[in-house]
């Protein structure tokens, strides 16, 4: 590791597992001191201990704005600032058969957890910023934001809105030399896909999850399966000096996904071959 942020104080909202874990674990290795914000108190407090001095635990809901401003808190007051934000914490929204089928139940609590709480974190976060010499800021969305499809569709609206809401961020706090930049990951295996999957889906989840991720892998140009520290290398590299004149930007993580289809054939090195 080369302590790309070595002494650096940061969040990462759903930090306990999946991407948000594969983002701490990432940022720890690299010298940073990490505020693991999760609502899944035990394993947030599991991978806290396992981690040392460099990270603490809070336990934090990002639907409720004083949960935000509470987090960003305590990382100034254990670590004497803020450098890096990175809002991370997202759910799903419930599979349905269709969208005659939706009755958008779980609306509200799906915009307040994926898009909300990224707005309360940059705004928060960019607050102290804008005060302290600036900083960076990390937005995670998701292909499902980019790429329009049936089924979650509270959840790709949520996640097509932080894509909006980071680049209008990214033109504002701009002034303060504060960077904001947004992930598309896709095709990541995270507990995620399970949370999407209903009562009814839940018997027959096993079968239902190998199913969408061997279409996931069908759509998907590089055959090499991604993983949350793929992600993790890409919110480093926003989190990082590296990226000192980069703004604004939305930056998949998707095996080629959203660049289009696959070919069918693979082609010659001459060109020759695809079809």
């Amino acid at each position: 590791m080369s302590a790309e942020l070595e002494g650096k104080a940061t969040i990462v909202t759903g930090g306990a597992s999946g991407i948000g874990r594969g983002i701490v674990e990432r940022f720890v290795a690299e010298g940073a001191h990490v505020v693991i914000a999760d609502v899944q108190t035990e394993l947030g407090e599991a991978l806290a201990a396992d981690l040392g001095d460099a990270a603490i635990f809070q336990r934090t809901d990002v639907a409720d704005q004083d949960d935000v401003a509470r987090v960003v808190a305590r990382a100034v007051d254990e670590f004497g600032g803020l450098d890096v934000m990175v809002n991370n914490a997202g759910r799903s929204s419930p599979l349905k058969k269709g969208l005659f089928d939706e009755d958008f139940a779980e609306f509200d609590s799906v915009m307040r957890v994926n898009l909300l709480g990224v707005m309360a974190g940059t705004r928060d976060a960019g607050r102290y910023m804008a005060d302290h010499g600036g900083g960076a800021i990390v937005n995670m969305a998701s292909i499902g934001g980019i790429l329009a499809g049936g089924g979650v569709a509270s959840y790709r609206a949520s996640k097509a809105a932080i894509i909006q809401f980071s680049k209008s961020a990214a033109i504002e706090l701009a002034h303060y030399d504060i960077r904001v930049n947004c992930i598309a990951p896709g095709n990541i295996p995270t507990p995620i896909l399970r949370s999407a999957a209903t009562d009814e889906d839940r018997e027959r989840l096993e079968k239902f999850e190998a199913r969408i991720r061997q279409q996931m892998r069908d759509d998907r140009p590089l055959k090499r399966e991604g993983a949350a520290s793929d992600v993790a290398e890409a919110v480093l590299y926003f989190a990082t000096d590296r990226s000192r004149y980069v703004t604004g930007t939305v930056l998949p993580v998707d095996g080629g996904t959203v660049a289009g289809k696959v070919m069918v054939r693979k082609p010659n090195r001459d060109g020759s071959g695809a079809r």
